[in-house]
């Protein structure tokens, strides 16, 4: 099948590969013309265009365009993309939309006949090897007419063991795609796989922290106004290897799971994870999953938690804790203590 990528950066140009492998055509395009010449010449694409009308040149009809660019910037594409579409073609916005845009473009597109599909991508730099797991939203026949696209991004069953019952259910699902919906349902459930991954990064990290302070009991403590005191230092005594706790959770343990086994890589690598600041980003889909939690009405504490804790690992509290600071000296003098 013929597709082209509009944004060839990480995991643009491993989709392309993945796709280039799996015998269909694929033309590429990329902000830095370079990029897209590079994996031509390469043999991960089979042609490189340098603009948007030069790439929907290369296409037969039905044209099938799928962007792999930030969210931020797939309006602007969309702007400059849509006028040269004609009826019966389809984009596919891969990357991490807000749902709410995804409804937006499929109704600002719909007049003209051009189909829309979000579909959220889920694999990072692993996903041209392992496959990507892909939640899709848009018109029915629009997705099965891109069925060999998404078998071909898709892990497949691979050794992933059957789940029990599964045979009689059907569908894709287990193949590692599904159609969620119409516009905007599959970046709803991309969204919330996002921010379920907020909450399983946090808990993995808050855990190891705790286990890394094991040995408090060992270490000598202030003993003044301002410092709790320890009341029972002999139970705080230990000295534990993080990388090895990691490592043997990954073995039977029922907390395993690939952001376990990437944890226990880190620490492999690097025991002391020196050449991490510890700022953690959040590119939307937590902010997003907890305002649909909102506006549902529905309880979600440990995600809401863990997106606050990004904000505060990049310094976002610190005119709040400034604050405490300055009360808790107002009402009782106390200095802060440095260090």
């Amino acid at each position: 099948m013929q597709i082209s990528i509009v944004g060839l950066g990480r995991m643009g140009a491993n989709m392309a590969r993945r796709l280039t492998r799996g015998g269909h055509e694929v033309i590429g395009l990329d902000h830095d013309p370079a990029v897209a010449e590079a994996l031509m010449k390469d043999g991960a694409i089979a042609k490189a265009a340098k603009t948007l009308p030069e790439m929907i040149g290369m296409l037969s009809a039905p044209r099938s365009v799928w962007l792999m660019v930030p969210a931020a910037v797939v309006d602007h594409t969309l702007a400059d993309l849509a006028p040269l579409l004609a009826k019966g073609d389809c984009v596919i916005d891969g990357g991490n939309s807000y749902y709410h845009d995804d409804i937006r473009r499929s109704q600002e597109l719909a007049p003209r006949g051009i189909d829309y599909v979000d579909c959220g991508t889920s694999g990072g730099v692993w996903g041209l090897e392992r496959g990507y797991c892909l939640m899709i939203g848009g018109p029915e026949a629009t997705v099965k007419r891109l069925d060999p696209i998404f078998v071909t991004l898709a892990p497949g069953r691979g050794s992933v063991e059957r789940t029990p019952g599964r045979e009689k259910l059907g569908g894709t699902a287990e193949d590692g795609y599904l159609h969620c919906g119409p516009a905007g349902a599959g970046h709803f459930v991309k969204m919330v796989h996002n921010g379920i991954e907020y909450g399983m990064m946090a808990a993995y990290a808050e855990g190891l922290n705790i286990i890394a302070h094991a040995g408090v009991g060992l270490q000598k403590r202030d003993v003044d106004a301002e410092t709790t005191p320890l009341r029972h230092p002999e139970h705080f005594q230990y000295d534990i290897n993080l990388a090895d706790v990691s490592e043997v959770w990954r073995r039977g343990s029922v907390v395993a799971s690939w952001l376990l086994d990437l944890t226990a890589q880190a620490f492999a690598a690097d025991p002391k994870l020196e050449k991490f600041a510890g700022r953690v980003s959040d590119s939307g889909e937590g902010r997003w999953t907890v305002a649909a939690a909102i506006d549902a009405g529905v309880p979600a504490p440990v995600l809401t938690t863990a997106l606050y804790s990004r904000f505060e690992s990049r310094g976002e509290a610190e005119i709040a804790n400034k604050i405490l600071s300055a009360m808790r000296f107002g009402f009782g003098g106390h200095l802060e203590k440095k260090g």
